[in-house]
């Protein structure tokens, strides 16, 4: 089985990230898509024409980040899983969001945590 990706977007830790955010609008033109956060926003993702990237706020302890690495976009989240039990690769989920997404969860060898997922049809 080939396994497709329709693309990647990087989750980037950021120390401030009102800071971030403004540099990415002001500085690098993209636009915000999507903010959380409670009570403050912490996560942010943002977009320039086809590139996308994720803004995480990170506190620079690594023990404390379990956040993802990296987001991958998947057309045949099936086929995905599928591909993954093949494999013997644990995962966690499939679970459907709260923002419309169905994801699942791999830790890479070196623990990096990475995201698939495709929309939840409706």
């Amino acid at each position: 089985m080939t396994l497709e990706y329709l693309n990647a977007t990087p989750v980037l830790r950021v120390s401030d990230y009102q800071r971030a955010k403004a540099f990415y609008m002001d500085v690098l033109g993209f636009k915000q898509i999507n903010e959380a956060g409670d009570p403050v926003p912490g996560f942010g993702i943002f977009e320039a024409g086809s590139a996308r990237v994720f803004l995480h706020s990170w506190d620079g302890a690594e023990a404390a980040y379990d956040g993802w690495r990296g987001y991958f976009y998947v057309p045949d989240m099936d086929g995905m899983i599928a591909h993954l039990q093949a494999k013997g690769l644990p995962f966690k989920g499939p679970e459907d969001t709260f923002y419309g997404m169905r994801e699942i969860e791999v830790t890479d060898p070196d623990g990096n945590v990475l995201c698939f997922g495709r929309d939840v049809e409706p």
